[in-house]
């Protein structure tokens, strides 16, 4: 991120969602979020990818 929320550690997508970048498999897909971890602890959803063609954007 180019620039980060000041309370952000980094980003995560739980599960390892098939059709995320490393998950490929065929032709399958599943949408998935990408969550914003904080220093509190805490997520948020920092994307919504719906498509193949957005996760490799």
């Amino acid at each position: 991120m180019a620039t980060p929320p000041k309370d952000a550690i980094g980003l995560t997508v739980p599960a390892m969602p098939v059709g995320s970048p490393g998950m490929e498999y065929q032709d399958k897909f599943m949408p998935y979020d990408v969550l914003l971890m904080k220093t509190d602890g805490s997520s948020q959803v920092y994307a919504q990818v719906n498509t193949l063609e957005e996760s490799v954007k």
